[in-house]
């Protein structure tokens, strides 16, 4: 634990794999950026790694005031001891307020044992993040400009809101595609500090000769139109009638976490909370009810359409037109009017009817 710096920067840890920044960070940034300008203070990146400085300006472009590069061979692939090591020597030297990581599989590794060797808080996948004021329901005292760490709790029936007055920095994982990506600036200007890591004497438990990283099936962030499946679509075979539907629309293929744990769809066309949050111009619900865990994850979408037999599914509540048939009579009957010439809404219509 460091003591609490007022005027200490923010913070994202610019995660990369063999020199590549993944989307995660840039969206941070973009929240970052938003979250600096409120604290009046400075946005920075903690790039770590081996061979990375080239992608400092990236980072500037995308929001960035400075970035902190940590270069050194034993940086050069992922391992906990000297990512959390180096990550912690610059939190010390530095003193930053919020420390923000992007909640993957690496960041999920990294943020709890930096956080463990700081002895300070750490918010695991955070919706949202704001700055605000809080009040000590003990002491009553007030603390002004905290970070608060919005997630969904109790299995998302309710939507928590932490804060950490005391114990900083204040860290927290955000999950991946709930932050909007900003266009970057290639004109902006940004300071580039170049830091020396003291590895010196550390030994690392596993000696890394070769790593192979399978690609995702889809891209649903990328996807303009999805097409997505529940529960209700009631086995894998019937989830051929979405591809279908996809297939004539130009559509990705998404399911709730109901099916893929049933096995309808694979892992990586899961849409929800604990899948990938997505903002396509038309969401094509198909016997999806709606739990909240789902509609965290696709209610930003700009049209949702939804096909369900249930009236009172909650996924009509947030949908923008509604279908209640039965998606094996009601999706040909849609791909039959889309190949005539038909729009989306107005297939469904003719489906409807």
């Amino acid at each position: 634990m460091i003591e609490a710096n007022k005027s200490g920067e923010v913070w994202v840890f610019a995660e990369q794999e063999s020199g590549n920044l993944s989307e995660v960070p840039l969206e941070l940034l973009s929240k970052g950026r938003e979250l600096a300008d409120t604290l009046k203070t400075t946005l920075a990146a903690a790039l770590l790694g081996k061979n990375v400085k080239p992608l400092a300006q990236k980072l500037i472009s995308h929001g960035c005031d400075k970035v902190y590069v940590v270069e050194d061979e034993r940086l050069g692939h992922y391992q906990t001891a000297s990512y959390s090591k180096a990550m912690c020597d610059l939190i010390t030297q530095h003193k930053p307020q919020v420390v923000v990581y992007g909640a993957t599989p690496l960041g999920r590794d990294l943020a709890p044992t930096v956080a463990s060797a700081m002895k300070c808080g750490l918010t695991a996948d955070c919706t949202d993040l704001q700055i605000g004021s809080h009040t000590d329901p003990v002491t009553k005292q007030e603390h002004n400009n905290l970070l608060l760490q919005i997630r969904p709790a109790f299995g998302g029936n309710i939507i928590a809101t932490i804060v950490n007055p005391h114990r900083w920095p204040q860290m927290a994982t955000v999950r991946e595609g709930v932050m909007r990506l900003s266009e970057p600036d290639a004109s902006r200007k940004g300071q580039i500090i170049d830091c020396k890591p003291n590895l010196n004497g550390l030994v690392l438990p596993v000696e890394l000769h070769d790593s192979h990283r399978r690609p995702k099936k889809v891209n649903l962030k990328a996807a303009r139109i999805i097409v997505a499946g529940g529960a209700g679509v009631g086995s894998k075979d019937n989830f051929r009638l979405l591809w279908d539907l996809a297939n004539v629309l130009g559509a990705a293929v998404g399911g709730s976490r109901a099916a893929v744990d049933l096995g309808y769809i694979d892992h990586d066309h899961q849409v929800g909370q604990t899948g990938t949050t997505v903002r396509p111009a038309l969401y094509v619900a198909v016997g999806i009810s709606g739990a909240v865990q789902h509609r965290a994850g696709m209610q930003e979408s700009a049209k949702i359409l939804s096909i369900n037999t249930d009236k009172d599914a909650p996924i009509f509540g947030i949908s923008h037109f509604g279908v209640v048939g039965d998606f094996t009579d009601v999706i040909p009957k849609m791909i039959k009017a889309i190949r005539g010439g038909a729009g989306v809404i107005q297939a469904a219509q003719t489906a409807k009817a």
